[in-house]
């Protein structure tokens, strides 16, 4: 038994995955979620207890997992989920926080916050149903998202006898879906929430299926190249000055490095300005370093006295962005007050804020079908859309494929400081 430093080290050495869950109304997500904490040990006793006493109240024999994750009242008297529920929990192998976002087309906008930073996706198929409107729906969103990987669990089925039939034909009938979007990596897993098959353990009861359970894959699957390490990028989020006797000249750049490896002597240039000069020290919690990488929070300091503040963003001279006002991004619309041609928002983007104006909704995309459809001039909650903006400032950016951070952005209404859009640039 190591001492209580030694086991917060290990704890904090694990690596995070991030996962959501989505799927149509009933399909099993909460149920889902509830039987991963359950088998593998991850509820309290007084969670449990609770759990318990909830489900006789409801006149039901067996727990209800599910309960959970609903937390709302409303979710637990209509069965569903509403709102986005987190949950934290970790294993010998990994941390993990789940997201688990609703079924319903209204809350398309959840979804979106849910999955936006997440690793995995994982997509409930009622076995019963097969493939369905919402399946295509959540998938596309994923894509959208930039999700690198999809599990697809064609759940319940203990209801269809664990038939190996259905679940190849669900599985050939999204493989033929799955062509019009964009995800690298896409498994399928036979499961029953209900009962517990394939999610923590492998079940007996469906001897042709070789693959790993649900948890075995979530504990394996290969994330770390899921970071781009290949395009330096660093958004300046604090200036320190401590104006003390031992550091009387020091100017670092604090920020948490969004992609990419920066190593000491490195040519940088600061972007909007241009201005170049060459990395002097790397300073991470008292020691220096020779080289720091993504996704690490560390302070740059340059040779050279630059104006430099927070906002700004160092990125490597022989790797530059896309530095321009003239922006195309793909969003989802979060408010219930339509977003109108012509208006303006404040938009958020790193660390850096400025003001802009919406030129064009150029198409909207059907998200049931995935056909484009005509743009207009407003946009409602939960639609999706190509839009094109003029920033008030040059806007230093990457396409949101290529880096989730710095292709990313928000759109805030001044008015009300509620965030209103979120978008993904092309």
């Amino acid at each position: 038994m190591g001492t209580i430093n030694e086991l917060v080290k290990e704890y904090l050495d694990r690596e995070l995955l991030r996962f959501t869950t989505a799927g149509s109304v009933d399909d099993g997500k909460s149920t889902l979620i509830g039987r991963l904490l359950y088998d593998s040990k991850a509820i309290f006793v007084d969670q449990l207890e609770a759990l318990e006493m909830a489900s006789k109240r409801r006149g039901e024999e067996q727990i209800n997992l599910a309960l959970l994750t609903d937390g709302l009242k409303a979710e637990r008297e209509q069965g569903i989920t509403i709102d986005v529920a987190y949950r934290y929990f970790s294993t010998p192998k990994r941390k993990f926080i789940i997201a688990d976002t609703p079924g319903h087309i209204q809350y398309t906008r959840n979804m979106v916050t849910g999955a936006s930073t997440a690793n995995v996706a994982i997509i409930l198929i009622d076995a019963r149903n097969g493939v369905v409107e919402q399946t295509i729906r959540h998938s596309f969103i994923a894509s959208l998202l930039n999700i690198p990987h999809i599990i697809v669990c064609v759940n319940k089925m203990d209801l269809v006898d664990y038939s190996e039939h259905i679940f190849n034909k669900i599985c050939q009938d999204y493989e033929s879906i799955s062509s019009k979007i964009s995800v690298k990596d896409i498994r399928f897993i036979p499961i029953s929430a209900l009962k517990g098959d394939n999610v923590v353990n492998k079940s007996d009861k469906m001897p042709w299926y070789d693959g790993p359970s649900l948890m075995h894959l979530l504990e394996t699957i290969h994330i770390t190249n899921d970071i781009n390490y290949d395009d330096p990028r660093f958004p300046v989020q604090y200036v320190i000055r401590p104006n003390t006797d031992e550091f009387h000249d020091y100017r670092g750049y604090a920020g948490r490095i969004a992609s990419g490896i920066f190593r000491v002597g490195d040519a940088v240039t600061v972007l909007p300005s241009g201005f170049t000069s060459r990395i002097k020290s790397i300073d991470f919690f008292g020691e220096s370093l020779q080289e720091a990488y993504a996704p690490q929070s560390v302070a740059i300091q340059i040779e050279d006295d630059i104006d430099i503040s927070r906002g700004d963003m160092l990125v490597r001279s022989d790797n530059l962005p896309t530095v321009g006002q003239d922006v195309e991004l793909m969003i989802c619309w979060l408010n219930e007050k339509p977003m109108q041609v012509g208006n303006k928002y404040y938009l958020r983007h790193t660390t850096t804020g400025m003001r802009c104006i919406v030129k064009e909704i150029i198409y909207k995309v059907d998200i049931n079908t995935l056909e484009e459809l005509s743009g207009g001039n407003t946009l409602q909650m939960n639609e999706i859309a190509k839009i094109r903006i003029r920033t008030s400032q040059p806007l230093v950016y990457n396409s949101y494929h290529i880096n989730r951070t710095t292709g990313s952005l928000i759109l805030i209404d001044e008015g009300t400081n509620e965030t209103v859009g979120a978008g993904m640039i092309k």
